[in-house]
């Protein structure tokens, strides 16, 4: 966990009941998760093996464990887990490094945040390594915590990332407000008692008690967040 600024700041400036905002990163912020998909595509293929199409949605937003596991499993690829999260990293370092792509409203989202100083953290299931390379393009300064993959015993869809993000800022996470595009991540926030803005990438995911379901990052803005928090408790 990367944080750059005291817990006892960590409290949004005009005092309303929404305390903290976590984002999730690829798919969310960033339009990486064809990215990553390319990233699989080519490491299985220098392994001699094709990827179904279908295996996309079952893989997309997970942690590298599981989905490179799942991976090696459905194709019996000869190489172990250890192995392909070095490949996998490497090949999507590689291609990010020519520039992040955001995802539309993002840019408009974060700094409208920044403007009210509402602590932001990012929360990722991607590695440390590939988050400092993301943050490099987002701007570091936009965030007051980051959360990798790597950094927590149990990643998404386990609600440890963002109960460590929600102690990390001194917020109670029934007041923090949750953007994510997959439902692994989905269920990870929920998991850990936060309000849910879902944004779809890939795969549908169905709106639900807690939950809203928006097109795009262009329909959310702090008002809206408040808006949720006031709303459900």
């Amino acid at each position: 966990m990367t944080s750059t600024v005291p817990a006892s700041l960590a409290r949004t400036a005009d005092g309303s009941a929404l305390q903290a905002v976590f984002l999730d990163m690829d798919g969310t912020l960033v339009d990486t998760e064809g990215f990553w998909w390319d990233a699989e595509v080519e490491v299985f293929a220098d392994l001699g093996h094709d990827l179904d199409e279908a295996w996309r949605d079952v893989v997309v937003g997970g942690p590298m464990t599981r989905s490179a596991g799942y991976l090696i499993e459905a194709t019996g690829a000869d190489i172990t887990l250890a192995e392909l999260t070095v490949l996998l990293n490497d090949r999507f370092e590689a291609r990010i490094a020519r520039g992040v792509p955001m995802m539309p409203g993002a840019e408009r989202l974060l700094t409208e945040l920044a403007a009210h100083n509402v602590p932001t953290a990012l929360v990722s299931a991607s590695h440390r390594r590939i988050i400092d390379r993301v943050l490099a393009s987002l701007g570091r300064d936009r965030f007051a915590l980051s959360v990798a993959g790597d950094e927590v015993s149990r990643t998404k869809p386990h609600p440890d990332p963002y109960l460590f993000a929600a102690r990390g800022l001194s917020a109670e996470p029934a007041r923090c407000a949750v953007i994510e595009d997959t439902a692994t991540g989905v269920a990870s926030a929920e998991a850990a008692g936060c309000r849910v803005v879902a944004v779809p990438s890939v795969a549908p995911i169905a709106p639900a008690d807690g939950r809203i379901v928006v097109g795009s990052l262009e329909e959310v803005n702090l008002s809206f967040l408040r808006t949720l928090i006031t709303r459900l408790n």
